[in-house]
């Protein structure tokens, strides 16, 4: 015979479904939320207080008048990472629109270099200012792999820099070291090594 159970009891078995606590999901959100603005606004003030820090770091060189009837010795079209204080490669430069990544078409004269940046601040460095070039891999936090930034140092009022570039074709690198230093005047014998922290150990 077959044991029926009380429908009080099939009742008691059944879980009720979870209801959704949408108070707590709200505010865990808006916390979320509040946290991230709090450091974007942190980093936009660490950039601001850097930016003062080097507040006393000349305007930019422009580029002079007639630049574009110079013969040109090297294009370049690829990215502009960063720069930094020459040597630190850790200490961006923010000042002058130097902090900011971008597009950039590089071209090379007798004169000097002449960097153009969509988007962002176009500046010229002269030739007597220009210091050295060198492969690197890694500047202001950016690490590519070995050689894969294009470093050019020069003199900006009492301040060393090394700005870092990226062809879109790395293999033109080479040359652009090459060229630069001789412009520079840096003997072809010197070994210009890399200074981040692994070329510092070498």
């Amino acid at each position: 015979m077959t044991t029926l159970t009380p429908l009080y009891l099939l009742a008691a078995e059944q879980k009720s479904a979870e209801v959704t606590d949408w108070s707590a999901r709200i505010a865990w959100v808006i916390g979320l939320l509040v946290f991230i603005a709090l450091v974007y606004w942190l980093m936009r003030e660490g950039w601001k207080w850097r930016g003062r820090l080097q507040s006393d770091l000349p305007e930019l060189a422009t580029t002079p008048e007639g630049f574009a009837d110079d013969e040109t010795l090297l294009t370049l079209e690829g990215r502009y990472h960063a720069s930094t204080t020459a040597g630190q490669w850790l200490d961006r430069i923010v000042a002058h629109g130097l902090g900011a990544r971008s597009r950039v078409e590089l071209t090379l004269t007798a004169r000097g270099l002449d960097v153009v940046r969509p988007g962002a601040s176009d500046f010229f460095i002269p030739a007597e200012a220009l210091r050295e070039a060198r492969l690197d891999k890694a500047l202001a936090g950016k690490v590519l792999p070995e050689g894969g930034l294009l470093i050019i140092t020069w003199a900006h009022g009492e301040t060393q820099i090394d700005s870092g570039f990226r062809s879109d074709r790395a293999a033109e690198h080479q040359a652009w070291v090459d060229a630069v230093n001789r412009l520079a005047g840096v003997p072809a014998a010197t070994e210009l090594t890399s200074t981040t922290t692994e070329g510092t150990a070498r």
